[in-house]
């Protein structure tokens, strides 16, 4: 029974620091555009491939 005393201080500790990390992520705008940053990894593949080599034909 003596875990206990130790336990719950600790998780109030973490609580309290999981808190603070997501109250200063919102106050810092890490929230701000959501739909972006997870889209710009299939946009920048379409930009950036590049143009096939030209094909050229057996026996000319």
């Amino acid at each position: 029974m003596t875990i206990i005393l130790v336990l719950i201080p600790l998780s109030i500790v973490l609580l309290t620091l999981a808190g603070a990390a997501f109250f200063w992520a919102v106050d810092n705008d890490q929230y701000d555009d959501m739909d972006t940053p997870a889209l710009m990894p299939l946009a920048a593949d379409a930009e950036d491939a590049p143009a096939p080599a030209p094909r050229r034909r057996a026996g000319s």
